[in-house]
């Protein structure tokens, strides 16, 4: 695993290397933040003597060590490891399909579950004793990973085994807004009726799924969960690796529930630079903004991003302030409105045909009006008017599935 920790190391370059690292609340208070994977004393017993297997990525770690490298010189039987997108190391590119393989040094077998198959099938859990979950989500409905926890769970609860979950803080966990998932556009980046930002942690989550029969036939998983230590939901938490190629800085994680709309309508969103999900842009609004970009083919990033060597004008927003959205405790939706405006092509904003994008805005938002409000100039106000009751109806169920204030 040695190759392993020289992949993490480098992987986590422009975080913060302490998960444990002294954070604020909104009122001011500081606490050290314990992941469910560094407190090893509670799950340890559990485990020991178990054939375990583990879904994980670069971001399953203690302190600057991987979970499987730790748990191993513990004395844990890990039998093998499932990997979700963009793979065990997080080195592959959003939608890419990733393959199975071997570990070189340990020889654990390293089984794709955003390839061939999506969840583990009766042969890879029949020499598994317990599983466990371990991957740093970002809060929002369109970012892969809790779908993986579901399908995992599904895959526990048909299989008779018993699934551990190594809870984690979640960045945008103050949180909750935008309109909840009209199912009619369920999809791979929306499987569930929850808002485009849910102010959950997956362990949240997990408790959720299984309390509103949200997995397949209504079936119920068997849960074990380590909460996060000293932890709530208002909490600012600095991740100490990227939890994906695209979600590289703290500030794009910070950004993300305003902006991944931005993946269903005619802009490049950073992909192709070294800085995606902070600046937005297209040639065709040269001479209405300053503010200049060029995308280029980026291996294991964007290999083909739109508007590739062309270059983009428009909005740059790493260096805004995020305190201003903690504060607001609402998604932005100014910077789309902007935009659409000053498009010369309106026509052109929304087709996803030709951003070649897989989801247009409908799946994005889960919303069938939002497209139509932008284009007829309706207000924030009036858009957000728009997600009752239903987004709060989802806060008042959210409640009883809370392990944290």
């Amino acid at each position: 695993m040695k190759l392993l920790i020289l992949v993490f190391a480098a992987l986590s370059f422009c975080f913060c290397t302490n998960p444990k690292k002294a954070v604020k609340t909104q009122q001011g208070n500081t606490k050290n933040i314990i992941t469910g994977a560094e407190q090893t004393e509670k799950y340890l017993p559990y485990i020991k003597g178990k054939r375990v297997a583990i879904l994980a990525n670069q971001t399953t770690i203690i302190g600057k060590s991987h979970l499987v490298d730790s748990l191993k010189k513990l004395g844990v039987n890990i039998v093998k490891v499932f990997g979700p997108e963009h793979g065990f190391r997080g080195n592959v590119s959003a939608g890419d399909k990733v393959s199975d393989e071997t570990d070189a040094e340990t020889g654990i077998p390293i089984i794709s579950l955003y390839g061939k198959k999506n969840k583990p099938s009766k042969q890879d859990l029949a020499d598994v004793d317990i599983i466990i979950y371990d991957l740093q989500d970002v809060g929002c409905r369109f970012y892969t990973n809790i779908n993986a926890l579901s399908r995992l769970m599904e895959a526990c609860h048909e299989n008779g085994k018993e699934l551990l979950i190594l809870d984690r803080p979640n960045p945008n966990g103050y949180l909750i807004d935008g309109p909840v998932l009209d199912m009619k556009y369920k999809s791979g980046i929306g499987m569930f009726p929850i808002p485009m930002s849910h102010g959950l942690t997956v362990g949240e989550f997990a408790q959720m799924a299984n309390g509103e029969g949200w997995l397949t036939n209504k079936v119920k998983c068997q849960l074990k969960i380590i909460p996060v230590a000293n932890y709530d939901h208002d909490m600012l938490y600095t991740l100490p690796v990227k939890p994906s190629p695209n979600l590289n800085t703290q500030q794009s994680i910070m950004l993300y529930p305003s902006v991944c709309m931005f993946e269903g309508i005619y802009l490049n969103h950073g992909r192709g630079t070294y800085f995606p999900f902070t600046v937005f842009g297209s040639p065709e609004l040269k001479g209405i903004y300053e503010f200049s970009y060029t995308p280029t083919g980026i291996k294991g990033m964007a290999e083909t991003p739109l508007f590739m060597d062309q270059v983009c004008y428009g909005i740059d927003l790493r260096n805004y302030d995020v305190n201003l959205l903690v504060q607001s405790k609402q998604i932005n939706l100014k910077w789309i409105m902007e935009l659409y405006k000053a498009h010369p092509h309106k026509e052109k904003f929304f087709d996803s045909k030709l951003s070649n994008q897989m989801n247009n805005v409908e799946i994005q938002t889960g919303s069938g009006l939002f497209r139509q409000q932008i284009i007829d100039g309706k207000s924030e106000q009036e858009i957000r008017a728009s997600w009752e009751p239903g987004l709060s109806e989802y806060k008042i169920m959210r409640k009883k599935y809370l392990l944290y204030n």
